[in-house]
């Protein structure tokens, strides 16, 4: 004959049943706002990528460019920095670079910043002998929104405003 087992030896209690439920409820809880904490992280990440990313490339250009040249000048628009009409002092989204060859020929180049179908962007044009200007050579960013260059007492000034209007400005002086 057998004996009927009781009960209370069979499963778990109820005060064993809750705290394994809120157990598991903590650490999913936990869980869930370790995982907003990191996608927060990324987005603000995301955001500084232009700072982090872009800006230094550009600026690492650009010091090589205008540290190589002769002198430099301001213009509004690609076509009056190509004729040399109307150079301006205030700021500029055009930069006409000239450059002594070792021939002795100076030569130019433009860092315009303008839009040319596919987004605003930072082209570098090399001014033909011929003086008729072809495609830009390439482009250095397109991240930015906008790319002012100025001249305050001498120095250049190229103040970059990025995707989200995080603003940089470089400066420099050519050295003789």
């Amino acid at each position: 004959m057998k004996h009927p087992v009781p009960s209370r030896h069979r499963g778990f209690t109820l005060i064993e049943l809750s705290l394994a439920i809120l157990l598991g409820m903590a650490i999913g809880a936990i869980s869930l706002a370790l995982f907003n904490q990191q996608l927060a992280f990324l987005q603000i990440y995301r955001a500084q990528t232009f700072l982090t990313d872009e800006a230094p490339l550009i600026s690492l250009h650009v010091s090589k460019l205008v540290g190589k040249a002769e002198r430099f000048r301001l213009h509004d628009t690609v076509a009056d920095a190509l004729s040399g009409a109307r150079p301006r002092s205030t700021a500029s989204p055009v930069l006409v670079l000239n450059f002594r060859q070792p021939s002795g020929v100076v030569r130019a180049a433009i860092l315009s910043f303008e839009n040319r179908g596919s987004g605003p962007a930072l082209y570098y044009y090399v001014v033909p002998e011929s003086g008729v200007l072809g495609a830009p050579q390439w482009h250095l960013t397109k991240a930015p929104t906008d790319v002012a260059f100025s001249v305050t007492q001498g120095i250049l000034h190229m103040t970059l405003t990025g995707p989200n209007a995080e603003r940089i400005t470089y400066s420099g002086a050519m050295t003789q």
